[in-house]
């Protein structure tokens, strides 16, 4: 058994446009509403996001500390005896 899909004839005349009736193609006042309030949100997502970014430092990473541990080799009692050692000189 064979399932078939069957158009509909077109008994209207040749009148049917396809879907394109009166209205095809125009906007409501709604689209462009929401339009103009998603990128006023956008503006200050934007705005919000660079003001941000500028209160985040250049670098994350700890400074001096990549330096130092590069340059001296571990002390035996481990890494809390060096950090208490430079906080004494």
């Amino acid at each position: 058994m064979a399932l078939v899909a069957v158009q509909p004839s077109n008994t209207n005349d040749g009148n049917d446009k396809g879907g394109q009736g009166e209205d095809f193609g125009k906007s409501s006042p709604v689209g462009l509403v929401l339009l103009i309030v998603f990128f006023i949100a956008v503006f200050f997502l934007v705005k919000s996001m660079n003001k941000h970014i500028k209160g985040l430092p250049a670098s994350f990473d700890e400074p001096g500390e990549g330096a130092a541990e590069a340059a001296e080799p571990s002390s035996p009692s481990g890494p809390s005896g060096s950090k208490a050692s430079k906080k004494k000189d």
